[in-house]
């Protein structure tokens, strides 16, 4: 089999991936909002196929949120709402494969590792830009309905925080694991 058909199959399966892991992440809920898991096969696509390859599993992570879990969203700003999601995921898997490729000479662990700390840096960014953007109205009804008189605080630690961190954690502990894994079965 070519290298070019090995690629193609390994991002169709990955892409799959991430279909399945996003359409069950909306069962995972710390918070307001979902842990996405589906941040380390994105990563690890990156990785092993470039940032192309981490964009367009962005993409699809994107648009499988607008299907699953964007419904508080979509009903306040449709567009932004299809903006947010589809930038946050391809900018996410992105910026992986290219913090990947410029680590990746120099220590292929550490540039693992770093790419699954941008992703959901970047991730969580994009969604904190888009909240601002487009919706600040909607959550800062939800601050003072938590609670909140500062609506900056309530969008790092009542929507995002706790995700952010655990996302975090679980991709800076299994995405090298898995890429050394596929790295090893290809030898």
């Amino acid at each position: 089999m070519s290298e070019k058909t090995k690629k193609i199959v390994g991002i169709g399966l990955f892409t799959a991936i991430v279909i399945v892991l996003q359409a069950m992440a909306i069962t995972i809920r710390f918070g307001i909002f979902n842990i996405s898991l589906v941040l380390i096969p994105i990563v690890v696509g990156a990785a092993l196929y470039g940032p192309l390859a981490g964009a367009w599993l962005g993409l699809i992570f994107g648009v499988v949120v607008l299907f699953t879990d964007a419904s508080l969203f979509l009903a306040v700003n449709v567009l932004g709402t299809i903006l947010t999601c589809i930038v946050k995921g391809a900018v996410a898997g992105y910026v992986a494969g290219i913090v990947y490729k410029a680590f990746e000479k120099k220590n292929r662990i550490l540039a693992v590792v770093m790419a699954a700390i941008v992703a959901p840096i970047c991730n969580t960014g994009i969604f904190l830009i888009g909240c601002k953007l487009f919706f600040l109205e909607t959550v800062t009804g939800w601050a003072t309905a938590a609670g909140y008189a500062n609506v900056g605080k309530f969008m790092i630690f009542g929507l995002v925080g706790l995700n952010f961190l655990i996302e975090m954690g679980i991709n800076v502990v299994l995405s090298p694991v898995i890429v050394r894994l596929i790295k090893i079965g290809k030898k």
